[in-house]
């Protein structure tokens, strides 16, 4: 498989994710501005997941930019890097109804570690199939603070759901903060 088929199924995945997420929102059966109000939580859920699929969409995309081959490894952890993502309609869906209860922000927190660890995960493999030399393997092969950072909030997000459910979404949005800007190291990499 090519490296531009890989991007092309990953790019329609993850729209249909976001179409997904957007079609859990619906509309209020009165027209008025209060009548939106209960819709809060479902709209800062969906946001915050359409952010995320964003964020996600925009490394991808840069990862696999820098990347000269790929192998049968590479599209298994692409995969598994799809599956989480596939859930955040759930998590997401499920927070905003029951407006951040403490189990569904705990949940949604677990889905978010998970499609870090899987990119973490596809990122490695990409970096070790690399030849020596590539942008890609150069840019990645220093520590990763961002990433390694993200781990950490998601991990304490978890932890402080149960007791502080807008705890943990401070740290999930925290996460989304670092990220709005796409991972430097391989665009500097490129730039060289």
């Amino acid at each position: 498989m090519s490296k531009g088929r890989l991007e092309a199924f990953s790019d329609g995945v993850l729209a249909i994710i976001i179409t997904i997420m957007v079609l859990e929102l619906r509309p209020p059966d009165d027209v008025t501005l209060e009548a939106l109000l209960p819709l809060g939580a479902k709209v800062f859920s969906y946001v915050l997941s359409f952010v995320m699929i964003g964020i996600y969409w925009n490394n991808h995309h840069h990862l696999l930019q820098g990347a000269r081959v790929i192998n049968g490894q590479v599209l298994w952890a692409n995969l598994h890097l799809l599956f989480w993502l596939s859930l955040f309609p759930f998590g997401t869906a499920w927070m905003g109804e029951h407006s951040f209860a403490a189990v569904p922000v705990a949940v949604y927190g677990v889905l978010l570690l998970a499609a870090a660890l899987a990119y973490t995960i596809l990122a490695r493999i990409l970096v070790r199939i690399q030849p020596e030399g590539s942008p890609l393997r150069d840019a990645l092969g220093v520590r990763d603070r961002k990433g390694d950072a993200s781990l950490l909030l998601y991990i304490s997000g978890i932890a402080v759901a149960m007791f502080v459910p807008l705890a943990a979404l401070g740290c999930y949005v925290l996460v989304a903060a670092i990220w709005v800007i796409p991972d430097k190291r391989i665009e500097r990499a490129f730039t060289r």
